[in-house]
């Protein structure tokens, strides 16, 4: 079942954000900085954050993780929730986890009053927009970033 994360989680859940940002290409010498991790973890834990984790468990493993930000929005009168990151484990691909993280998160914005959920996905991520296009709307826009 999905729930939000908690401390007992720590150890399950680096495997997995490690994992997650090796599939991105982030591992090695491009892998995040223990910095980066300890801060993400903390913002998790940290109450006064507008960001959440979730995990999906079975028999005590972590299987799937999902982080999400809550923000202002200009279109929108309610905070909007961007879903930062989700991930099933590779041995649990295909077994609903990801569709499960994704309603678990829907249930919580809508018992926040947020009702607006997007997030993004590399074009040739294939799984995974296998099951986006099946929940969500693909809005053809393009992401750019401009370092600073």
């Amino acid at each position: 079942p999905v729930r939000e994360i908690t401390g007992k989680d720590r150890d399950q859940w680096e495997l997995l954000w490690a994992a997650y940002n090796a599939f991105y290409g982030r591992d090695g010498a491009s892998a995040l900085s223990g910095t980066v991790v300890e801060t993400t973890w903390g913002r998790l834990m940290n109450a006064d954050e507008p960001v959440f984790g979730f995990v999906f468990e079975n028999e005590a493993r972590l299987l799937g993780l999902a982080h999400c930000v809550f923000h202002r929005n200009l279109i929108h009168v309610a905070n909007t929730c961007y879903m930062q990151d989700l991930f099933t484990a590779p041995e649990a691909r295909g077994k609903g986890v990801g569709r499960a993280l994704l309603a678990g998160i829907r249930v919580f914005c809508k018992s926040r009053g947020v009702d607006n959920i997007y997030w993004h996905t590399q074009t040739h991520n294939a799984t995974a927009r296998k099951l986006y296009d099946d929940v969500g709307q693909n809005t053809e826009f393009l992401v750019y970033r401009w370092a600073i």
